[in-house]
């Protein structure tokens, strides 16, 4: 049996990789779970492999836990989809969105075929290049931490002072539930041109 060596690197930390060795009849899934021993990450979160070319540029989807709406389009399930079907390519590129509502994003690279060894088990972790990132917030985009009652009024004044507003005037235009629409819509596009 065939064994597929990949390379799985984070895309915003290139440094940060792993190669994981998976028989050539393990599914998506099995990849998927690996991928996430060898980081740590939970691995019940909603994520998708894309078939990709040379320029990581996203093709078939093979998702876990995908929409209703994709189920409907006839998306590829992982644990249905065995890895031996979408390589067509020594160097086989398949691009890895985990966790949709946090999302990091991998590059996941067929790097070798090699024959699989008598008497070892697979899948297995054949090489760790640094630590995974802790911080799931930290991916792709910030996300904001829920505010206390208490740091609201500083965040008001903290953005005030950011975007040089006049908190006592203009804020209140805003609340003003008598006179906010006129002056409303004076200060945003009435008799003022921007």
């Amino acid at each position: 049996m065939a064994i597929y060596r990949f390379r799985v690197t984070f895309e915003d930390y290139e440094d940060i990789y792993r190669d994981i060795d998976m028989p050539s009849k393990s599914t998506f899934l099995e990849l998927h779970q690996e991928i996430h021993k060898s980081t740590g990450y939970p691995e019940d979160a909603s994520s998708s492999f894309y078939v990709s070319n040379d320029q990581w540029k996203k093709g078939i989807e093979i998702a876990l836990q995908p929409s209703t709406r994709k189920r409907g389009e006839g998306v590829l399930l992982m644990e249905n989809i065995r890895l031996s079907k979408f390589i067509d390519d020594p160097h086989q590129k398949f691009y890895y969105i985990y966790n949709f509502d946090r999302p990091y994003d991998f590059h996941v690279e067929l790097i070798k075929i090699l024959k699989e060894e008598e008497g070892k088990e697979y899948p297995s972790l054949f090489k760790v290049v640094g630590q995974a990132p802790r911080n799931l917030a930290a991916a792709n985009f910030p996300v904001t931490d829920t505010v206390d009652d208490d740091d609201e009024e500083d965040d008001t004044d903290q953005i005030a002072e950011e975007y040089g507003v006049d908190e006592e005037d203009d804020f209140d235009v805003v609340d003003d539930e008598e006179g906010g629409e006129e002056e409303s819509s004076k200060e945003f596009g009435g008799e003022e041109s921007y």
